[in-house]
């Protein structure tokens, strides 16, 4: 039997009869931090020969309990890919509703740890909490651990320039357009990654057609970027981006409109990311949409210079 690359429930058979290595977290952005703690999971998996995997849930459980609330700085099929490319071979993305919110820490052990995972080892981050009412920690890891036969522990907290690496530190980064130490917690570009939908053509009729991406969930940011855009050709394309609810439109779910410069072609249907470089201003309602055309022509002038700016830096 192939090894399931990915599985969303808590029952059902065992999928790793001879064992496994686990890490859970939310994974949110998979910055320096989770990257460690999942990195270490595999690593121990091939010492071990045993499969690792890393164990998250979709939603995530504070999104259940305030949909709202909480911005997202991955999607799902961002935050799989992800954590395959880390080196894990099977990713969980377990469906977090009212019957998994219920299940006690112990259950969620015994059930899916030990009974479908055939978990040998389980890898924590810093005080990470599971299961109802957060009732389950590392001491509880360990003591039932010592009778279900698997050993439990967690990874020190990262650190960059002295404080701890955390989504909560980039989505505040995010939010005030600090790219840069975004950056730098995530240990990459922070970007965005999706398949291009169909949008209302407005842009186009106003001279900017842009390449669409749906964001289910609240975003961490708002409003106009420079961007870059991969996928599309040899090297990433220059493009401005304005993403939110598109005041001036009405729109309601989170949109990400990127404007490509001196591109013609369509994108629709592709799978492109957009990667955030600084931002411009934030989103505004405008009084009609020649205003807006005009404010837009600014906005990609802005863009076009700083990412030109930052690509002769690059190459300096």
């Amino acid at each position: 039997m192939a090894m399931s690359r990915l599985f969303r429930d808590v029952d059902g058979g065992a999928l790793f009869p001879h064992g496994s290595v686990v890490c859970i977290g939310a994974f949110d952005g998979l910055h320096l931090g989770h990257r460690a703690l999942v990195r270490h999971a595999a690593a121990r998996g091939r010492d071990l020969s045993l499969p690792a995997v890393a164990l998250s849930f979709e939603p995530l459980p504070r999104e259940f309990f305030s949909p709202q609330l909480p911005p997202r700085l991955t999607l799902a099929r961002g935050k799989y890919q992800g954590l395959r490319a880390l080196g894990v071979d099977s990713v969980g993305l377990l469906r977090f509703d009212a019957r998994l919110s219920a299940m006690g820490a112990e259950d969620f052990v015994r059930k899916l740890l030990v009974a479908r995972l055939g978990a040998r080892e389980v890898w924590i981050g810093p005080d990470f909490r599971f299961g109802h009412r957060r009732g389950g920690d590392l001491p509880l890891l360990q003591s039932l651990g010592a009778d279900l036969g698997f050993s439990a522990g967690e990874i020190e907290p990262v650190q960059s320039q002295g404080e701890r690496v955390s989504s909560t530190r980039i989505r505040e980064a995010l939010r005030g357009g600090d790219f840069t130490d975004a950056s730098r917690l995530l240990g990459r570009a922070y970007s965005i990654g999706g398949r291009v939908v169909r949008g209302k053509q407005l842009g186009r009729t106003l001279g900017f057609p842009t390449a669409n991406l749906r964001f289910p969930k609240t975003p961490a940011l708002s409003g106009i970027y420079a961007t870059w855009v991969h996928g599309v050709g040899e090297r990433p394309h220059a493009s401005v981006s304005s993403f939110g609810t598109r005041p001036t439109v009405d729109g309601i779910e989170p949109l990400l409109e990127a404007h490509l410069f001196d591109f013609d072609g369509d994108l629709y249907g592709r799978h492109i990311e957009v990667e955030f470089v600084a931002k411009l201003r934030d989103e505004l309602k405008f009084p009609d949409l020649p205003s807006l055309t005009e404010q837009m022509q600014r906005d990609a002038q802005t863009a076009r210079r700083l990412l030109s700016e930052q690509r002769l830096r690059a190459t300096a």
